[in-house]
């Protein structure tokens, strides 16, 4: 018998890099069912916009995930003005690609930063509270890339696998405390992040508002790995049985092997320009001081 899928009427919610693709959609999908969201974005002007078309008990609100006084802060405001915190949605996340061993050191500290380390801020944080009340759920943005090494974005791919792994330990951790963890693993979507990848043989490109679906469904049914579209969990079940060599064949067959190495610069030149600029205290023109004293 199908589970009574829980309510989201009246939850708060926050959501991190909100003001676009995903998050936005997530926003918007959730606001539908009642929900009271909130909106954190670097661009604060443009996640207050998108939340004035949710109804009133929407914020938008800056927030830079790189900087744990920054996110506590935006935390502490959400429950001030909306409640205590139902849902966090760490979605905030940025792909600059290209071959590994042309990534320049900031570029990698900044996916990790974002990618990584803006999670596990926003789990520190919203965790306490949730395990206080015996009630949250935390929904982790990862991708498939989480599951397999693609060329091209090695250092995506290993931050996506750092989310996944912590995802199923925190999982692990607080589940006798009633908190539930999702891990969402869609495949490439249409949003700017996804601007000019090659399309995959089986798997078509996903619309964010597919993986906003796929995130409301998670809430309201709980499950910690939900794969977007829901057929990409099968076919990785499968294709995790095989030796090495076949899961190659396969990913070639299926031209997984080029989804970022074969990418459109000129098509990705915009997205890649503001990906560079995500992290304040990381700025191109800083950036190798900065990764220095980080390296200290």
């Amino acid at each position: 018998m199908a589970r009574e899928p829980r309510s989201i009427h009246g939850k708060v919610v926050a959501i991190t890099g909100g003001a676009r693709g995903i998050g936005k959609a997530t926003a918007e999908a959730l606001a539908r069912k009642g929900a009271r969201v909130a909106i954190g974005d670097l661009d604060a002007d443009l996640a207050a916009q998108v939340t004035e078309g949710l109804g009133t008990e929407a914020i938008g609100l800056e927030l830079d995930v790189t900087n744990r006084e920054s996110f506590a802060d935006f935390l502490a405001q959400v429950e001030e003005r909306l409640g205590p915190l139902d849902v966090l949605v760490n979605n905030a996340g940025i792909m600059p690609i290209g071959p590994f061993v042309e990534e320049d050191d900031a570029t990698a500290q900044r996916m990790v930063d974002i990618n990584l380390h803006g999670v596990i801020y926003g789990m520190k944080l919203a965790l306490p509270g949730m395990i206080r009340r015996n009630s949250g759920h935390i929904v982790n943005i990862a991708s498939q890339a989480g599951k397999a090494g693609l060329p091209g974005g090695a250092t995506y791919c290993a931050t996506k696998h750092a989310v996944v792994g912590l995802s199923e330990a925190v999982y692990a951790e607080v589940r006798d405390a009633a908190i539930e963890v999702s891990c969402v693993m869609p495949a490439v979507v249409n949003t700017e992040l996804g601007s000019g990848l090659v399309d995959t043989r089986g798997v078509k490109k996903l619309e964010p508002e597919e993986v906003a679906e796929a995130i409301v469904d998670a809430l309201e049914r709980p499950k910690l790995d939900v794969f977007v579209p829901r057929s990409a969990g099968a076919i990785h079940k499968v294709v995790s049985l095989l030796p090495r060599r076949g899961r190659e064949v396969i990913a070639r067959a299926l031209k997984a092997d080029q989804v970022l190495a074969g990418a459109d610069a000129a098509t990705r030149a915009g997205y890649e320009e503001r990906a560079a600029r995500s992290e304040p205290g990381l700025e191109p023109e800083a950036a190798e001081d900065e990764v220095s004293s980080k390296s200290a």
